[in-house]
């Protein structure tokens, strides 16, 4: 791809994974956007003001992973359910939040332990929360500079959690004090929420009731006016085509050669979600690169991604692991292959993306697919997604990282019955780890496996019967075949059969 990439397409991706991980319903950080517009419409800002809000509303809430250990914690386990709780009471009084937010704390937990997250959450959970906040907007800037996005809205990010009377976080200010994109966006998130949950009478008494508190008053009462308008933009049936549609002129693009740039943002917001795996897909994508050089740039930009869909998983900390927790987890990387779906330019990344927990005996997720579905590609990601677990220190121990030899050991127990044994060892040069499969050293560097293929086509297999003897993809077995006519030289079966006789392989 050469093309200039559009940026409003990367974030509007975004946008998708930070619902994720507020505990929203995908397409809600699309939905406040459009909201957000109108606002800003009645409100007839510039276009440079009017690119602020757009950007601030599907960016909102870019740091969300920067406190999700935190806010588990607070939690009891489900950060997701606490922030599902709390949107649509961010701007109520004291008792309206409370009674909203305190029984979502340890929900299903004994009630003991649901009494004790209560009483620290009276105690304590104002100045953590102020603390959460502070790192969320502080990551959500970071991000936001990484990805060139203007002075305007990095301010705007820095005060998304600021309300009008000042009793917002993290610096308490107050009135016009805050950009007005953030006090935008602020609303139009309400206007989303409650309107969505609750219904219009009601979301019209919660604008009545919080203007001139956590409301901008001016806002709120344009958009009582407005309110049908706003709600009908709440509605649209497909809010991905008008966001992008809405983007405001000149259409915002940045260089084709720097996608991984842009997935790189990804790789560490999905990342900040757990501290144990800091720059984790930063490693995975370096390791799947080096161990298939000729598929270098598909594996590195799909490493960096693939685990975009985690932003849903609660990060609780150990020991508060549930079944509903392992679905979750389960279905991370359908969410990831979702969420990069949306976009031309990590369109062909995506369906890799979303396979690579998957396991040659079909006991992986979340398709369950069998080796005969799964290409060689995703079999390199998820030797490469393994490896870098298998060196992650165990949950509730952080100083007891594993060292690569382990982890080498362990991947090779893998091998091959759930994990391909030749991307195993492709994973293992490439971490520079020796693997202790013992294997003859086949001539012209084949491997194993491609070893299986030769004889195969020596005997006359074709490239569908090298697949269905296998049990491997079609696009495979031709991989398989051009990576060894290359390695041993030859360009025909005939040659191939003479390489196989002169060197005893049949």
């Amino acid at each position: 791809m050469t093309e200039p990439l559009r940026l409003a397409e990367f974030i509007a991706a975004m946008s998708l994974a930070t619902d994720l991980g507020m505990g929203q319903p995908l397409e809600q950080g699309l939905r406040t956007c459009l909201i957000a517009l109108e606002l800003a419409d009645g409100a007839r800002l510039p276009p440079e003001d009017l690119r602020t809000v757009y950007y601030s509303a599907l960016l909102r809430f870019l740091g969300c992973t920067a406190d999700a250990s935190d806010a588990a914690s607070l939690a009891g386990g489900d950060e997701t359910a606490l922030r599902a709780a709390i949107a649509p009471v961010l701007g109520a009084p004291p008792a309206q939040f409370l009674t909203a937010v305190l029984p979502a704390l340890g929900a299903g937990m004994p009630g003991p332990r649901r009494a004790a997250l209560a009483a620290r959450f009276l105690a304590t959970g104002k100045q953590r929360m102020r603390e959460g906040v502070r790192a969320h907007c502080e990551a959500a800037e970071m991000l936001a500079v990484r990805l060139g996005l203007p002075e305007g809205t990095r301010a705007s990010l820095a005060a998304s959690f600021e309300a009008w009377d000042g009793s917002g976080f993290p610096l308490g200010l107050s009135g016009e004090r805050i950009p007005l994109a953030a006090r935008i966006v602020f609303l139009a998130r309400d206007v989303e929420v409650i309107g969505r949950l609750r219904g219009r009478e009601a979301l019209a008494a919660v604008l009545r009731e919080r203007a001139g508190a956590a409301l901008d008053p001016e806002l709120a009462s344009a958009a009582l006016g407005s309110l049908d308008t706003l709600i009908d933009a709440s509605l649209t049936d497909m809010p991905w085509e008008a966001v992008l549609a809405r983007e405001p002129r000149p259409v915002a693009s940045i260089p084709a050669d720097r996608l991984d740039e842009v997935l790189t943002v990804f790789a560490d917001f999905a990342d900040l979600k757990d501290p144990a795996r800091a720059g984790f897909s930063r490693d995975v994508a370096a390791l799947a690169a080096g161990a298939a050089p000729d598929h270098r740039a598909v594996l590195h930009s799909t490493g960096l991604a693939q685990d975009l869909g985690r932003a849903a998983v609660p990060a609780g900390p150990a020991g508060t692991a549930s079944p509903a927790h392992d679905e979750r987890l389960r279905l991370h990387p359908y969410y990831s292959e979702r969420i990069l779906g949306r976009l031309a330019a990590s369109a062909p990344l995506a369906r890799l993306a979303g396979m690579h927990h998957e396991r040659l005996d079909g006991s992986g997720y979340y398709r369950g697919a069998i080796a005969a579905e799964i290409p060689w590609e995703a079999r390199i990601l998820a030797a490469a997604d393994a490896f870098q677990t298998l060196l992650l220190a165990p949950p509730g121990r952080p100083d007891e990282a594993r060292t690569p030899a382990r982890a080498a050991e362990g991947l090779l127990r893998l091998a091959p019955a759930q994990l391909d044994a030749d991307a195993v060892d492709a994973v293992l040069a490439s971490a520079g780890v020796r693997s202790r499969r013992t294997r003859p050293a086949w001539p012209g560097g084949l491997t194993e496996r491609e070893v299986e293929v030769l004889r195969l086509l020596c005997r006359g297999a074709r490239k569908k019967d090298v697949a269905a003897a296998l049990r491997i993809s079609p696009s495979t077995a031709d991989h398989h075949v051009r990576h060894i006519y290359g390695k041993i030289g030859v360009s025909s079966r005939a040659a191939a059969t003479l390489f196989a006789v002169e060197h005893d392989l049949l």
